[in-house]
């Protein structure tokens, strides 16, 4: 049994610039290029830009702010943080009660959960009226 191997191709500088001068000049896309050329990688020709090329063809993100949204961003990650925290203590204290609720009804042998909601219900219609 032998695994199958895999071609692995290096190309030449003289080829790689060639690729990225045809799309420079041509203003073929990069999916075309790879068609016409060969070429394997997605990634391939985006680094053979931004090696030989202008880098103009490269998507760029630029991200302008001021000073108080930057603050601002940074003060709602921490107050995100928080609430993370908070809603994971009480999810945590929810699923304790329940467990309690669940170990005195088969000691007692009695349905807590069904009498709770009996007077919850009692209480909050005397309180409609």
């Amino acid at each position: 049994m032998t695994k199958e191997q895999k071609l692995s191709y290096r190309y030449s500088n003289c080829f790689k610039r060639s690729v990225v001068h045809a799309i420079e000049q041509e203003g073929i896309s990069l999916v075309a290029a790879r068609l016409r050329y060969g070429i394997g990688g997605g990634s391939t020709i985006h680094r053979w830009i931004r090696q030989f090329g202008k880098n103009e063809l490269l998507n760029k993100v630029v991200n302008v702010s001021t000073i108080e949204e930057r603050d601002e961003l940074s003060r709602l990650r921490e107050e995100n943080k928080r609430l993370k925290i908070a809603y994971a203590e009480l999810a945590l204290h929810h699923k304790l009660s329940e467990s309690v609720i669940e170990i005195s009804d088969e000691m007692f042998g009695t349905d807590l959960k069904k009498k709770y909601a009996q007077e919850l219900l009692k209480h909050t219609k005397g309180k409609k009226k």
